[in-house]
């Protein structure tokens, strides 16, 4: 029977180990190693306890244990585990023995693993000069050692504990990461509400084009009750794609295909010469991307992507956009898109694109989100459900800006907050002061702005003040105030005395 085991504690500790780089290296650059040493412990330790498994059980016959094991969902080969680094910890070329366990784990697993490691370096000068970067390997190593971080399956059971450690570290690490954080991590709250919102059924595609570390794709999948469902994501950053890799196989996610380059200059999703369909569609783009190669979007014949125009080339949210409708599958495929406000009232080429996907009936809600939920920026943003399958030409707009809890540094969405949403997008009915359902011509009639105050209306006005009863409670204030003066008065006359 596994023992009790506190997430807490083990989020704690391996987020200790992050001071040997503390001050050293950029947040945005150490979160690679600690990430990887994280994965590295996870291998050793579910591979520790398969040894011992199948050693009791074949009573200790090496050639079918070893048989066993080569049918496992990975392989550990001999001397790349974590218990063998430690033991080497004090080596002058730790560095080295570092790289070249994880080259081997990767050879040795190619078809889950392949170039999950190729881009992180233990021998890197980025951790110090030699001496300094061996000291910090070493104690590292000694962290990751502590007895709390034993993540074998007989110790912690079948709990997530490895996949929550995981996801905490990352969306620290974006925390950290300053602007950086929110090319990476879309923050729980919003992720839930977004899985949430898009529904996704039993056997569904589900895709995310620009998928970070994976984070909004995996809650997006565990809205699947049956777990039957297949994931792919594309990313344009290749340390991030590395962790996205390996955030799947710790939520036992292996299957997922996930393509490194970039979504709008090289999508790697393809089937034959046509984009893949999917049913669902999810994605947090980086923000008004620049240079994002609208010079060649004119000539994307094969895809036929940006037929409803070619959007500026300083901003590329409507270049994920038709990206990820063209991608849907058709009648019944649906997109959820966080985007900055800009897209819903921006002119130009944008406004022509926001017409034409109106007047398709593509759009089903815009919801407003509150300031300061995203890493790496203040502004708030808005989440924009498209689906093929409306069964109504009106437009749903939500105005969730003031539903928030204020943290220290950033905001968040409370399960309220997150509950109301839904249920509004659900009823898709009018709510004073909070949402309204907005008819194709009125939109028309604005010229197809989006803006949310033009269709929900939260002026409160304020209530008329009873000027003579403001100044009786004046006068009786000011009695009070010369009362209490008095008394003071006396009691510093008696003390003096």
């Amino acid at each position: 029977m596994s023992e009790v085991v506190n997430q807490s504690e083990i989020n704690t500790v391996a987020w200790k180990a992050c001071d040997t780089f503390r001050g050293v290296v950029d947040p945005a650059e150490y979160k690679n190693y600690i990430l990887v040493f994280l994965f590295l412990k996870y291998l050793s330790d579910v591979w520790k306890d398969k040894v011992e498994q199948y050693s009791k059980e074949l009573k200790g016959d090496k050639e079918r244990i070893n048989r066993r094991l080569r049918r496992e969902r990975f392989v550990l080969p001999d001397g790349c585990d974590f218990d063998s680094l430690f033991n080497k910890r004090n080596e002058t070329n730790i560095g080295e023995i570092i790289n070249i366990a994880l080259d081997e784990i990767e050879e040795a697993n190619k078809a889950k693993l392949e170039g999950v490691f190729r881009n992180i370096d233990f021998n890197s000068e980025a951790l110090g000069e030699t001496k300094e970067r061996n000291k910090r390997l070493k104690h590292l190593i000694e962290d990751f050692a502590d007895s709390r971080l034993d993540l074998r399956p007989s110790r912690i059971g079948n709990q997530d504990i490895i996949g929550n450690t995981y996801e905490y570290l990352i969306s620290h690490f974006a925390s950290d990461s300053g602007k950086k954080g929110g090319e990476f991590y879309t923050p729980r709250e919003v992720a839930v509400l977004m899985a949430k919102l898009l529904e996704p059924k039993s056997g569904a595609r589900i895709c995310d084009p620009a998928c970070g570390s994976g984070s909004l794709l995996i809650r997006v999948a565990d809205e699947v009750i049956d777990q039957n469902y297949a994931l792919y994501g594309q990313e344009s950053n290749g340390s991030t794609w590395a962790l996205c890799r390996m955030n799947m196989f710790l939520h036992g996610k292996d299957s997922a295909r996930i393509e490194w380059g970039s979504t709008l200059s090289n999508p790697k999703l393809i089937e034959g010469d046509s984009l893949m369909k999917f049913d669902v569609v999810v994605a947090n783009p980086p923000f008004s991307l620049d240079k994002w190669g609208a010079e060649t979007a004119a000539i994307d014949k094969p895809y036929r992507r940006f037929h409803r125009g070619v959007p500026p080339k300083s901003k590329a949210d409507y270049a994920f956009i038709t990206h990820m409708i063209e991608t849907t599958v058709e009648s019944t495929g649906k997109v959820g898109v966080i985007a900055p406000h800009g897209v819903l009232f921006r002119g130009g080429s944008e406004g022509k694109i926001r017409k034409q996907l109106i007047e398709e009936n593509l759009l089903e809600t815009v919801i407003g989100l509150p300031a300061n939920l995203f890493f790496g920026t203040g502004i708030p943003a808005a989440i924009l459900i498209f689906n093929r399958g409306k069964q109504t030409t009106d437009v749903l707009f939500i105005d969730g800006s003031n539903g928030y809890e204020q943290a220290k540094t950033q905001n968040r969405l409370r399960s309220t907050d997150i509950e109301k949403i839904i249920q509004s997008h659900k009823d898709f009915l009018t709510i004073d002061k909070y949402t309204y359902r907005a008819p194709f011509e009125e939109i028309k009639a604005n010229d197809f702005n989006l803006n949310l105050p033009r269709y929900v209306d939260t002026f409160e006005v304020e209530e008329e003040v009873d000027i003579e009863a403001a100044r009786r409670e004046i006068e009786e204030l000011e009695l009070e105030l010369a009362k209490a003066r008095k008394e003071i008065s006396q009691y510093l006359t008696e003390i003096s005395q």
